[in-house]
């Protein structure tokens, strides 16, 4: 029998303010590269905790999601490792406020930019996936969905008993 499937879940943050995006310049395996504010979902915490809390972490600045982008999936094989890793992105849009005075940004982000759609564009080779292209792509487009479009069950926080039938 085969293992199976297990995707990395992530989310990410996209951030406008007059025609500019937030992107992270961050310290990957395959060297610095630029990505939207996001990072892995993790054990008893919704999509929407998740993603305020990497935007925070990455960005410095409080993020308020304002919508759902949508679901983005990309697979990768690391050039150092060979690791097939597939990811499941959930995008959300929302605005931020101004830099917490003293917060550090997460180990590994270097700085923030605001870059323009076309500079983003411009420097595709520096991302850390093409999703962070597309998704930017899209949220210009004027995609948007409501947010509730992701539910997330209590079960996250406490999770339930199955009982034997």
């Amino acid at each position: 029998m085969s293992q199976r499937f297990k995707p990395s879940v992530t989310v990410a943050a996209v951030i406008e303010q007059d025609g500019r995006y937030l992107i992270v310049e961050e310290d990957t395996p395959e060297g610095l590269r630029l990505n939207n504010p996001a990072g892995h979902l993790e054990q008893g915490e919704s999509p929407l905790e998740a993603v305020v809390r990497e935007a925070l972490e990455e960005t410095a600045r409080p993020f308020t999601p304002t919508a759902f982008l949508g679901i983005y999936l990309a697979r990768f094989l690391r050039p150092a490792t060979q690791d097939d890793v597939t990811y499941v992105r959930l995008a959300f849009s929302g605005t931020v406020g101004e830099a917490i005075a003293g917060r550090q940004l997460d180990a590994g982000i270097r700085r923030t930019l605001w870059l323009s759609l076309d500079e983003l564009a411009a420097c595709q080779p520096l991302h850390r996936s093409p999703l962070v292209l597309q998704c930017v792509r899209d949220h210009a487009a004027g995609q948007r969905l409501p947010l509730d479009a992701v539910f997330s069950h209590g079960s996250l926080s406490q999770p339930l008993t199955l009982m034997p039938s």
